[in-house]
Parts: structure tokens; sequence; C-alpha cells
């Protein structure tokens, strides 16, 4: 792993309010863990050969990728039907199809995937409120991959 792809993790956790990851491949380990105003994170002792490394962050007002939900959570996962790009928009100048807070039905369309150069409007196929967005805008999914959750109504 090179500093381009550490790099890309950061940015990914910073996206995705993300403070801590930790990826293990054979006789490699990293874990990242961000602060709130940046810097060292406490909590790699000498038994832990692990990086730990907290880029500064501004706390900047977002829109929630997720909603409040109880300790028993009955959200349905929509899934992706295939692999592709997925996009929350028909174009970049455009509205998100769905956002967390937004009430769905089961025909209502919540994303499109582009796959071999055609795009595939993916429908909740569910009645409920989004709970949570799980993946990023412009990035591959593959397929079952879940892309949101919805709490029933």
């Amino acid at each position: 792993m090179d500093l381009k792809d550490i790099k890309a993790i950061l940015d990914l956790m910073k996206k995705n309010s993300v403070s801590e990851f930790e990826l293990e491949k054979q006789d490699f380990k990293i874990r990242l863990k961000r602060g709130i105003n940046g810097g060292l994170v406490p909590g790699a002792g000498e038994d832990s050969p692990a990086l730990v490394y907290a880029p500064p962050l501004a706390v900047a007002a977002a829109v929630p990728t997720t909603l409040p939900v109880s300790e028993v959570s009955n959200d349905i996962e929509i899934k992706s039907p295939m692999i592709g790009t997925f996009y929350r928009s028909p174009s970049p100048e455009s509205a998100s199809y769905a956002e967390v807070g937004s009430e769905v039905n089961p025909d209502t369309v919540v994303c499109i995937i582009e796959a071999m150069k055609v795009m595939n409007e993916i429908k909740a196929e569910v009645k409920g409120v989004i709970t949570q967005a799980l993946v990023e805008n412009a990035k591959t999914v593959e397929f079952g991959e879940p892309l949101f959750k919805v709490r029933p109504t």
C-alpha cells in the first residue's frame, strides 16, 4: 500500500465521518484514526504495530448520512442488483433522487447504476423512510451490496 492509497482512505474517512479504519492483509496491518482537531490519536502502544494518523479536519455542516435508530432496527436494505457505478442523481447538476429522511414508495427511483454505458434506474421496492445512504456517489458497487437502509412505514 502506497501513500496515495492511504490518502484515498483518509479522504473516504472524512467524507463518510468514519473515525477509525483498520486493514489487515497477510503480514501488513494499518490502523487509521481521526481526531476532532486532527493530530495523532492516542491508542497505538508499543504492542500495536499499527500506523495511527489523524489528519486535521474542519467541522462542516453536512447532510446527515444516517437518522437516529433504535436499539432494535427493522430497517430494510436496498441492495444493488448489479455491478456498476453508483450515482445518486441523474446528472452532476441535479438534486439526489433520495436523501436520508426521504419517504420512498416501491416505485420511487433512489439512484442510478451505470453498467456497460447503460444507466439503470434502481427503485426502492419498499415503502418507508431512508435512514442511511451507504454508498458514496460515483463509486463502484458490487452485486448485492447494500446501497440504502429504509425504515418501513
